[in-house]
This record gives C-alpha cells, structure tokens and sequence, in this order.
C-alpha cells in the first residue's frame, strides 16, 4: 500500500522553496534597479560661487560663467544654474553678458537654456551706449556663439527702443534680428562737445 501524503510532501516542500527562490531572486533585482543613480536624476554634484572659463585656440579666454549656486546631474550629464552670468569675449567688439534667474546646461556646455528674467547686455563703447536686450526665456549656443528666442523681446540703447516676437542673436557677426511684430523708436543721441 502506498502513502500518497508521504510522497507528496516532498513535492510540496520543493516547490515551496523554489517559490520562495524565485520571489527573493526578483526582490533583489528590483532593489538595485531603485538605487542605481544611472537611472534617476540625482544631483552627483553641487558648487557655490563656481566661476567656469573656456579658451580659445590662441589661449584668450573665449568666455566665463559664473553664478552663486549650480548642480550637476550624472545621468544627462546638465546642470542647473541659479542666476548665471554668462560673458562672452571677442577681440574686435565689447563684451556681451547673458544674465537669468535660472539655467541649465547641457554636456559639455554646448547648449544653455535660461528663462526668467533674461537680460542681454552690450558694454557700451566710444561711439555706441550700451544696448540691452530683454525676454523671458532664451537658448544660448555657446560654441556657435549663436542665441535664439521665440518670445517677446525689448531692446533700449539710451534713449531709443525696439520690441518685437523672436530674435536671433548671432555674436560673430554682431547681429541682432528681430522676427515679427516690430515696432520703436530712435532717438538720435546728442554730440558730445
């Protein structure tokens, strides 16, 4: 006569210890894909008062960040900026400098985006008085030394004003397009004796 509940229990055993297997296997698995920071966007990095410069091939200093607070995520690679300061340098023109409350900052810094408050300002020079430039949001190409928006934008240089929706910015050449809806005024400046 055989014994079926002597047999089965075995069995039962078995299949109980290979279930358990299986659910702590993948309980494990799971846990390391939560605290794996390759797959979240975790800060690796935070500086205060950072100041960054890139040259260019002669050794001038082609141009320099700075800004009171900046965060650096490894998965992407960015940064995200608390009121950057942007100035860009060229021998033959004055110095131009992009100013925001907030930015980030793709790899390698090819590519900034900053939004809130953005300000473009054109040092003054002998013959002109400084040209400022504001918008709520503008994308700055940072090698190319090109910059785009496609929101309204205001420009004073003394007296005179011009408005307008999108500009591009092109800092070779010194250029500064509005696309649409422009309107101003030009005030012609006095001589200086």
């Amino acid at each position: 006569m055989k014994h079926w509940p002597s047999q089965l229990f075995p069995i039962i055993i078995l299949s109980v210890l290979a279930g358990l297997t299986f659910w702590l296997q993948s309980a494990i698995d799971m846990g390391n894909d939560k605290h794996d920071s390759k797959f979240r966007h975790d800060p690796d990095g935070i500086a205060e008062n950072y100041i960054v410069r890139r040259f260019d091939e002669t050794g001038q200093v082609k141009y320099r960040l700075t800004g009171p607070y900046m965060v650096h995520y490894p998965d992407d690679d960015s940064s995200e900026l608390k009121s950057p300061i942007l100035i860009s340098y060229r021998p033959d023109a004055p110095p131009i400098t992009v100013t925001s409350n907030f930015a980030k900052v793709t790899s390698k810094g090819e590519v900034a985006y900053l939004w809130d408050d953005v300000r473009v300002t054109r040092a003054a020079t002998p013959e002109q008085q400084e040209l400022v430039a504001r918008m709520p949001d503008l994308t700055v190409q940072t090698e190319a030394g090109f910059a785009f928006t496609n929101s309204p934008v205001e420009i004073t240089q003394g007296q005179s004003w011009v408005t307008g929706v999108g500009a591009q910015i092109d800092n070779n050449k010194s250029t500064f397009v509005l696309q649409s809806q422009v309107k101003g005024q030009y005030i012609r400046p006095r001589s200086t004796p």
